[in-house]
Order: C-alpha cells, then sequence, then structure tokens
C-alpha cells in the first residue's frame, strides 16, 4: 500500500476513536450595537478558528469586574445577538465573581460585566459564564461514534497528566467540526499541549 494511502487509512481510523482537543482561552462575544459602541465598527477578522465560520477578530478589550481586570482580551467574531464573556472559574475569583458552569447561550441570571474598548464603555447585566466542557461534533462523526445531542459523556484524555472528565457536554450539528473544548484550568489540569487526544469512554 501506498504511503500516502497508508496515513489517509490511519487517520481515518483514529478519527473514528479519538478526538483532538483544544484549550478556549477567556474571550467575549458581542453584539453588533456593542462592538459599534467599543470599537467605532464592526468586527473584522484576524483568522479563522476551528468551528466553521467562527474567526478570532482584530479587536481586544478589558473586562471589568469588582475586584479586578482582564486586558487585552480575545474576542470572537461574527457578532451575537446576545453577549457572552467565557472565563475560567479561576478567571472568574480575580474578577470577583460568582459565576455558573453552563453551556453556551445559557446566560440567564449570570453576573455582568464592563466591557472597555477602544472608542467605549458597555455595561453587561448578564452573560460571565464558565463554559461546561464539550464536545463540538458533526452529525456524521456523531452517528459514528454513537453519541446524540446534548448527551453527557465520560472523557479520556491522552495528555501528559491523563485523566477522565466527567460531565462532557455533546454538542451535534453539521456546522460544528468535532473538536473538544476544555478552558484554562482544565487543559493546565491535564497537561494540555497541541494536538493532544482524547476518546469518548463507553
Amino acid at each position: 500500500m501506498e504511503r500516502s494511502k497508508l496515513e489517509d487509512l490511519t487517520k481515518s481510523v483514529l478519527k473514528r476513536v479519538f478526538i483532538e482537543i483544544e484549550a478556549s482561552a477567556r474571550h467575549v462575544h458581542v453584539t453588533r450595537e456593542q462592538a459599534m459602541a467599543l470599537f467605532g465598527h464592526e468586527l473584522t477578522p484576524k483568522r479563522p478558528l476551528s468551528q466553521p465560520g467562527q474567526y478570532l477578530a482584530n479587536e481586544r478589550l478589558t473586562i471589568r469586574g469588582p475586584k479586578g481586570e482582564f486586558n487585552n482580551v480575545a474576542v470572537l467574531g461574527p457578532e451575537r445577538k446576545e453577549a457572552q464573556i467565557e472565563v475560567s472559574l479561576t478567571d472568574a475569583r480575580t474578577l470577583g465573581l460568582d459565576v455558573p458552569i453552563r453551556a453556551s447561550g445559557d446566560t440567564a441570571g449570570s453576573p455582568g460585566v464592563h466591557l472597555i474598548g477602544k472608542c467605549g464603555t458597555v455595561q453587561v447585566m448578564q452573560g460571565v459564564i464558565c463554559a461546561q466542557r464539550h464536545i463540538h461534533m458533526s452529525e456524521a462523526d456523531a452517528k459514528t461514534m454513537g453519541v446524540r445531542d446534548k448527551q453527557i459523556v465520560r472523557l479520556q484524555v491522552f495528555t501528559k497528566r491523563p485523566l477522565v472528565f466527567e460531565d462532557v457536554q455533546v454538542r451535534v450539528s453539521d456546522n460544528f467540526a468535532t473538536y473538544v473544548h476544555l478552558d484554562y484550568d482544565e487543559a493546565n489540569a491535564c497537561g494540555l499541549e497541541t494536538g493532544d487526544l482524547g476518546r469518548i469512554l463507553p
């Protein structure tokens, strides 16, 4: 068998069993109106992210909480209908906030912060969460791996400090590319490095 065909076959087999893991640093999603107030214009793409249609914006801002702040925070596009600020539990303590662990989009009753851009400040009344660890998965990969949307699974990670993560939510859509997303507290706990893989336990 030709080397290239063998490599393709190996990748195909690995993809049926293992999922690449990404670490998600603190970041902010804003509305178009908030982008205009913060930066004076809509978000401008810097580079694409692993999820189709998502991008890291050129714009950066400051998150200010009751006790502390973070500068030069990443903003992700495109703009959304509602603001969402995703931080780790360690970040939340620095900001002076008690944030819930939620799936993306579930921000009801969560605390707010001030967002500070080069052109202005926006007070967000709610929207700060610690994102529940999750797996973005295409419908084809979900079928192959035998999982469904919003299913909670256990994930074994093959990293410097191997461990098993409980309560990992599977999110299935043909708009997704298949990746595990952990926040930086979780990534540091397992010694994550670029390209590390995990697998869903039966």
